[in-house]
């Protein structure tokens, strides 16, 4: 789902079936320089998150972001807030995949309104 006026798009790339009512479903984020999420989020069932190219800032809750390179991972709690999440290059493009264990029925994003 493309984002133009953040510069983010993102893409569904792995949905595994329920499997002892689990689901594994993956998402590719890409930023293009400077690109952005739009407002807090939380991830209820937690994120596992690769970086693929480039550096992309995490924030979550109220610590100080962080900056992760290509070839980096990171782990965001269960409900943790996603206060920040964007490339960290005004020049050069990002890209990262989220992966989520979920229950049957799950939600992976919740969208706090801001």
């Amino acid at each position: 789902m493309p984002h133009s006026d953040t510069g983010e798009r993102v893409t569904p790339v792995l949905e595994f079936p329920s499997r002892d009512g689990l689901v594994v479903h993956a998402i590719r984020v890409d930023y293009e320089p400077g690109g952005f999420t739009r407002g807090t989020h939380r991830h209820p069932a937690g994120a596992y998150v690769y970086v693929i190219d480039g550096s992309v800032m995490f924030g979550l809750d109220d610590r100080e972001p962080v900056v992760l390179k290509a070839g980096e991972s990171f782990y965001e709690p269960p409900g943790a807030l996603h206060s920040v999440s964007r490339n960290a290059s005004q020049e050069l493009p990002a890209s990262l995949i989220a992966f989520f264990v979920l229950g049957e029925g799950e939600s992976a994003t919740v969208y706090n309104r801001d």
